[in-house]
């Protein structure tokens, strides 16, 4: 393939703009996930393959400026600069324009070939708002195109404009700031032109007003009487206008982001209050905001009780009779058993964890794409801010329901490091949906549904108390919440479909092998004898305090690959899923509570590990497993007084 034919684009844009949808759109199934080097961050890319062209597709984080105050704005810049793509397209979103403006005047400061995209036009026009893109296109220089990607329209005319384009040389308007500006930046540009930057000097001059670091450490090195100098300036822009220099700067680019929009924006007289407006009151207020948010997670958690009930009984009367004729037409033998091992991996896995993960995920995915997890962060604000982090930890902690890593992960857009790390600790006793099989499938299917609730609750409110107690060891205050409220929009059901599938792949081609492999070890060691010793061992720990068969000593250990494996590994032991035939009522709620608050998975612990350093991760470890033991004995020893 010749360079002509090979186009370059990389999508960027603010969060809840509509990049996933164009993504998906335009990779469809020729899209991988990978992480950037040295980073625990996700990289999406993909290959669309449009008149005879190949044309590669990165799709960056989500985020709202080019600064370096987290990974993903470093990430961003450092890719755009240095691998100087064909084409950045910027996703906008219509109905918040001058907020993502302010971005795309950042882009427009690097001096990279872009093409904005003004996405979901429809729920603009539905707010009375309406742009005028060709003015739009003739302030900036650069093209514009209109989009609704969540209905694909509008998405082939921006391979069609980056084919048109490719190899035109780049003709935007630089962005142009106020006079005492322009003149600090006009001097610092020229400064900079006998240094070997691989930053435009403009961009560069910018960042130094704005005192970033990145750039001031750079400059130092090569230039440093250039710093003094950009110093000398921040301080006349300080004086005259009594702020920060990179305040100064940034409210400059928000007045000129303020101004396109006027200038380009109309708004519909005497606009009837929308659907979206009237939903937002609803969902948002201090009364009935937290009546529907109590309304819509507790149908979902009854969905998926209901839901993975009745598909694991099913499963259940499918599956019963398989022992048998394994038994009867392989035999016992050694291999036999093991093979069944296996074989019994498997159906746990279709019997117990499946069913309750499977419907957790849609409708999480529905929640999002519908834009209603913004507002649980709104909501819960106050209650996050009690635990020394702001109300996009909530967002953390939702994903966290679903899996820890990436739950871990998300606790990156918390502005500060403490908060980083205090969402990171939480996150890691959520009830993940590993620890979500145990419950349903072990307490929810054989104690009752008042019970799996109690469990929900619980963790909670000693999340919110552990919590509490953080806010006050570790010094620091909260910051507030600054974050985007999308607007509603109807959930679009290829996009939920994919993502779904998305989290299950990493179920089955991850999960699936490290549970059937550790199935048909667990059977290997208690078919060579070790079982009883190994058990013994544990004992103190598993019968004496917590009051547990002797074999949960082996399954809690093996857990800390997968906490379905708990399960999964009890099923294969027992060469059945009918737990009730092992454990009593109080030994499954006893089980539950230890699986939920002991030690992270594998990977999670490997998350902790990269962005927190061995130290911290190893002491949550074991600081979890101590708390988790002495927590599940005192829960015992209460369910005496029930059971």
């Amino acid at each position: 393939m010749t360079d002509e034919k090979k186009i370059n684009i990389v999508l960027a844009g603010q969060g809840n703009a509509g990049k996933s949808s164009v993504f998906n759109y335009f990779t469809g199934l020729h899209q991988h996930i990978g992480n950037w080097a040295g980073k625990t961050i996700e990289k999406l890319e993909g290959t669309l393959f449009y008149k005879g062209y190949t044309i590669d597709v990165l799709d960056l984080p989500g985020i709202y400026s080019l600064t370096t105050y987290s990974v993903e704005e470093k990430i961003s810049r450092e890719y755009i600069i240095s691998q100087k793509p064909d084409f950045v397209i910027n996703i906008i979103d219509s109905t918040n324009l001058e907020r993502n403006l302010i971005f795309t005047l950042q882009l427009l400061e690097l001096e990279c070939p872009i093409i904005l995209v003004l996405n979901m036009i429809d729920l603009a026009k539905k707010k009375g708002i309406t742009i005028d893109s060709y003015k739009f296109q003739d302030i900036i220089s650069a093209p514009v195109i209109r989009t609704v990607a969540s209905r694909g329209f509008g998405l082939t005319d921006i391979v069609d404009k980056a084919i048109e384009r490719k190899g035109i040389k780049n003709d935007y308007t630089a962005p142009k700031y106020g006079k005492e500006i322009e003149k600090c930046i006009s001097e610092l540009s020229i400064r900079l032109k006998d240094i070997d930057l691989p930053y435009p000097e403009r961009w560069t001059a910018i960042k130094l007003l704005e005192k970033d670091s990145e750039i001031i450490k750079i400059v130092r090195e090569k230039k440093p009487e250039v710093l003094e100098r950009a110093k000398q300036l921040s301080v006349t822009l300080e004086e005259i206008h009594g702020h920060d220099s990179s305040i100064v700067i940034a409210d400059e680019r928000s007045h000129l982001a303020s101004q396109i929009t006027r200038e380009i924006v109309n708004l519909l007289p005497h606009r009837k209050i929308s659907m979206n407006d009237r939903l937002d009151v609803v969902t948002t207020h201090k009364i009935t905001g937290y009546l529907v948010m109590i309304l819509i997670l507790g149908g979902m958690f009854l969905t998926v009780f209901s839901f993975g009930n009745w598909f694991s009984g099913r499963m259940e009367m499918i599956f019963k009779d398989w022992h048998g004729w394994w038994s009867t037409n392989v035999g016992v033998s050694f291999l036999a058993a093991l093979g069944w091992a296996a074989i019994e991996s498997v159906l746990a896995l279709v019997q117990i964890a499946f069913p309750y993960i499977l419907p957790f995920y849609i409708i999480l995915y529905i929640l999002e794409d519908w834009g209603y997890i913004a507002r649980i962060s709104f909501l819960m604000d106050k209650v996050m801010h009690k635990m020394g982090i702001h109300g996009k930890g909530s967002i953390s902690f939702i994903i966290s329901f679903g899996c820890n890593v990436p739950g871990c992960l998300s606790c990156r857009i918390m502005e500060t490091k403490r908060e980083r790390f205090i969402t990171a600790v939480l996150v890691t006793l959520v009830p993940c949906s590993a620890v979500s099989v145990i419950i349903f499938g072990l307490v929810g299917k054989y104690v009752g549904l008042l019970w799996t609730l109690g469990l929900y609750v619980f963790a909670m409110v000693l999340i919110l108390f552990l919590g509490r107690i953080s806010a006050k060891l570790i010094p620091g205050e909260p910051v507030e919440l600054i974050m985007p409220m999308p607007d509603y929009k109807t959930p679009h059901i290829r996009t939920i479909l994919r993502q779904t599938w998305q989290a299950l792949k990493e179920f089955i081609f991850i999960a699936a092998p490290v549970v059937i492999i550790s199935g048909v070890i667990i059977q290997a060691i208690n078919l060579a004898g070790w079982m009883q010793a190994i058990s013994l061992f544990l004992s103190p720990l598993t019968v004496q305090w917590l009051g547990l068969p002797a074999i949960t000593g082996i399954l809690l250990i093996f857990g800390i690959l997968r906490k379905e494996l708990i399960l999964v590994m009890l099923a294969a032991y027992l060469g059945t899923a009918n737990f009730s035939d092992a454990l009593t009522s109080q030994q499954m709620i006893t089980l539950a509570v230890v699986s939920m608050f002991y030690i992270p998975c594998v990977a999670t612990i490997s998350i902790l590990w990269k962005d927190y350093g061995w130290k911290k991760a190893i002491a949550i470890c074991i600081i979890e497993i101590g708390f988790a033991i002495l927590l599940a004995g005192l829960v015992k020893r209460l369910l005496d007084f029930v059971f």
